[in-house]
């Protein structure tokens, strides 16, 4: 009666044991395959003018900011707005006044899968801070920004400046690098920053000119304007390379894989993948014979009571 009742949970016994084992087998001989993420498209930004100006105002002890832009996009984008102006408190008598007024301002930034573009382009352009509405800080004629990111390519950041402009009324010759102070007597100071570029491995930007401003208006009730002005900036960064696709082995009917790789080498390092290594197949094997053997002595002993 006892030896009836025990030997049916033997039987099932072994049974899970051989399906534990024919489970086993594929988990642990198999390798789990890297995951690939390719959705960086890169990134491109452009902008025409870009402000980072403090106004202090004669009646009030305070400084107002002026943080404005014109044209600035992100890939895939494009815009060409020639006009910017802007309003602040107790300025101008809470009226619009003009910042930039240009026959062209054009930004365009754009992505693909293996490249990512940006430029910036201002055409005979004045730009104005508050407290000086005739006397323009800077006038030009043209310049242009351009930023390249192209898969399997170094980036390419370059600018286009002309060689001369106008300064708070002053002619000021210019170089493609370096850097050049106007100072006008009653009026403030300009400090120009000329043809900046940066490039790493997958990035790349330009800005065809950067002003730090220091004047004294002492009108409109403009106190003093300091700060930094940005002209034609671009920047990318490269797409991320399309990963590419494992290559299968070939084999032939009368040889070998065309893989010289021994074929024990091959589990091996699948094993490496799930964590395990070239004794786990026994490691199993053996957990799985002790199992059935403990559930055989548990058997006989039943018989033996």
């Amino acid at each position: 009666m006892n030896s009836t009742f025990f030997r049916v949970p033997a039987r099932r016994l072994a049974t899970v044991a051989t399906v534990m084992a024919l489970a086993a087998g594929p988990v642990t001989l198999t390798g789990v395959s890297p995951a690939y993420a390719a959705d960086d498209h890169g990134r491109a930004s452009a902008v025409t003018l870009r402000t980072g100006l403090d106004v202090s105002l004669l009646n009030k002890s305070v400084n107002v900011p002026l943080a404005v832009s014109l044209n600035e996009v992100q890939a895939p984008q494009s815009a060409d707005e020639t006009t910017l102006t802007a309003r602040l408190d107790a300025v101008n008598g809470g009226r619009p006044f003009s910042v930039l007024r240009a026959e062209v301002a054009q930004a365009r930034a754009t992505t693909a899968a293996t490249k990512a573009e940006a430029a910036a382009t201002l055409d005979h352009a004045r730009l104005h801070v508050p407290g000086l509405p005739l006397l323009a800080v800077i006038e030009v004629e043209q310049i242009t920004s351009k930023a390249t990111c192209e898969v399997g390519e170094k980036p390419v950041a370059t600018t286009a400046i002309p060689g001369s402009v106008t300064v708070l009324g002053k002619r000021v010759n210019l170089t493609a690098d370096g850097s050049a102070d106007v100072r006008v007597p009653g009026v403030g100071e300009v400090r120009l920053d000329l043809s900046s570029t940066r490039t790493t491995a997958r990035s790349a930007a330009a800005t065809a000119l950067e002003l730090k401003v220091s004047v004294n208006p002492s009108k409109l009730n403009v106190a003093e304007v300091d700060g930094t002005l940005t002209l034609a900036e671009a920047a990318c960064k490269t797409p991320a390379p399309a990963p590419v696709a494992d290559a299968q082995p070939s084999t032939d009917a009368s040889g070998p894989p065309a893989d010289d790789k021994p074929q024990g080498a091959v589990v091996e390092e699948r094993l490496a993948e799930t964590g395990g290594d070239a004794t786990t197949p026994y490691l199993v094997g053996g957990g799985i014979a002790l199992l059935v053997a403990g559930g055989g002595a548990v058997v006989l002993a039943r018989r033996r009571g």
